[in-house]
């Protein structure tokens, strides 16, 4: 069974800076992609960065040019810089490993993100 774990999260003034991170154990895939989704209270869970095997990323048009997500060594981690953050981005940011070839996602409990104005 794959188990996700965020880590990272807190309370940060507009304008800062947060830098999450999400490992995943008990993997037996070959093939997965990973990424970071964030859910507003009352809204929808929405992608705010995708980062495939090979190092391609994709990012939500909201977080262009502010976030960055990455790879760790180990190939089962996964970072999300975030800067120059706002006040309407709180929410909780959950971690998600996806098996390219069976299409299921793997998630994790998440990590609150919370910036003050």
């Amino acid at each position: 069974q794959v188990h996700v774990v965020e880590s990272g999260g807190g309370l940060v003034q507009a304008g800062g800076s947060l830098r999450l991170s999400c490992a995943a154990s008990g993997m037996r895939i070959s093939s997965y992609t990973m990424g970071w989704y964030r859910q507003a209270p009352g809204k929808q869970r929405e992608l705010v960065a995708h980062i495939t095997n090979g190092g391609h990323t994709n990012y939500a048009d909201f977080v262009k040019g502010r976030f960055t997500i990455s790879r760790g060594i180990a190939k089962n981690t996964v970072y999300l810089q975030m800067n120059s953050l706002k006040p309407e981005y709180p929410a909780l940011y959950y971690c998600t490993l996806k098996n390219t070839i069976s299409g299921i996602n793997f998630w994790g409990q998440g990590t609150q993100v919370s910036v003050s104005s």
